[in-house]
């Protein structure tokens, strides 16, 4: 079977997202810090088109990160703010523009039915109400064979961690404090369910420990 690889970034006091997050400011205050070190890399640069960056020992973890995805699972809040019902007349598209950066299908956890939505560079995304077993059922369909990626936010990652579905997790430990926000592991509990430590990568600018189910 397929596995659930979860990654996101997060502050050194547990935020995944600063405080008094909107839909100009969906990141928080403060939030953009813990990206600063991803938008660096030419290899996440090349995911949103842009030309540049640099090549460094975050390089092979993103690269790693990227491989074998065939279709990914995210929360309403990731996909777009705007919560409540969908404007019916005039629905959102998200955050992530015409040609979002996954190129697979994407399965949006959320408790408000809505038409599947395709957008270019092969995007999809469909939304599920059943919640997070439907939706992982869903993607690991939709992927072939291939791994499914957890995308978050917190919300979502911490329904996937507390049910034990999470095979494999990569934290982006930031070097940074946002003092409040979104935290990461909140109602998670005090167990992991056999994720253990198997990778550390450290930078100046980010912290990478992956977890794996032995």
């Amino acid at each position: 079977m397929s596995k659930l690889r979860f990654k996101i970034s997060m502050s050194l006091d547990g935020f995944v997202a600063g405080p008094s997050q909107s839909v100009q400011n969906p990141l928080g205050i403060g939030g953009g810090r813990l990206h600063e070190w991803a938008f660096e890399l030419a290899v996440f640069r090349s995911l949103l088109g842009m030309a540049g960056g640099a090549v460094n020992e975050s390089t092979a973890v993103v690269e790693e990160s990227l491989a074998n995805i065939g279709a990914t699972v995210m929360g309403r809040n990731m996909f777009g703010g705007h919560p409540g019902p969908w404007d019916a007349q005039n629905p959102w598209n998200g955050w992530w523009g015409a040609d979002p950066p996954f190129h697979h299908p994407v399965f949006v956890l959320t408790h408000h039915a809505r038409a599947p939505l395709q957008l270019e560079g092969g995007t999809s995304f469909t939304f599920v109400t059943d919640g997070i077993h439907a939706a992982l059922e869903q993607a690991r369909q939709a992927a072939g064979g291939k791994d499914v990626s957890l995308a978050g936010g917190a919300n979502a990652a911490g329904q996937y961690l507390a049910a034990g579905l999470v095979d494999e997790m990569e934290i982006n430990l930031a070097p940074t404090l946002l003092g409040s926000g979104e935290r990461l592991f909140e109602g998670v509990g005090d167990t992991l369910h056999g994720l253990e430590l198997v990778r550390t990568v450290a930078t100046t600018k980010v912290t990478h420990l992956k977890y794996a189910r032995r």
